[in-house]
């Protein structure tokens, strides 16, 4: 399938292992430029290295950047100021009953799961807007609307995930740029 990727620089965020990884290894199939992202720089080494053995003429490069805060996404944008799509997938998740999640649980998943594509889309959008086209792609989940109740934090971000989404994309209607959750 052709999906018109050709040559897009694409930037999938929490992508050295699992659905981010997949995600990257079907954008390089595309021919898209992609850029893996992880927290340490031997991670995202090995998922670069994997992902050039399996497609020999692609263009795959690579940022160790921790994105749960401001200066993790300012580190990611100064090495890679422009992109054509963005699958913010960068999540984090632990059982835990209600009673015990913690103020700082609740802001380091809100941080991590939401506040990491929020930062992210609004660096990234202007430039899609001025091009006329773009993507960007919420990696969300079920639990958005049927929440976990050993995870409710969790569940919480995914929802606020869905919101953020649903405003960009009304908010873009018109524009050569699209914004959904997945």
């Amino acid at each position: 399938m052709d999906l018109g990727l050709t040559g897009k620089r694409a930037l999938v965020t929490g992508s050295t292992a699992g659905i981010g990884f997949a995600t990257a290894r079907a954008l390089a199939a595309e021919g898209a430029h992609v850029t893996v992202n992880g927290r340490t720089q031997a991670r995202v080494d090995s998922a670069v290295d994997a992902l050039r053995r399996e497609y020999s003429g692609a263009t795959v490069s690579g940022i160790a950047a921790d994105l749960s805060g401001v200066e993790g996404c300012e580190t990611l944008v100064d090495q890679l100021p422009e992109v054509d799509v963005l699958v913010n997938n960068l999540g984090i998740f632990e059982v835990k009953s209600f009673e015990q999640i913690s103020d700082e649980d609740w802001i380091r998943f809100f941080g991590t799961n939401v506040l990491s594509g929020i930062n992210l889309s609004r660096h990234y959008l202007p430039g899609m807007r001025s091009r006329n086209w773009g993507r960007i792609v919420f990696v969300s989940s079920e639990s958005a609307l049927q929440i976990p109740v050993e995870m409710i934090h969790y569940g919480m971000t995914k929802t606020a995930q869905l919101a953020v989404a649903r405003g960009l994309a009304e908010t873009l209607v018109g524009t050569g740029v699209t914004v959904n959750s997945v």
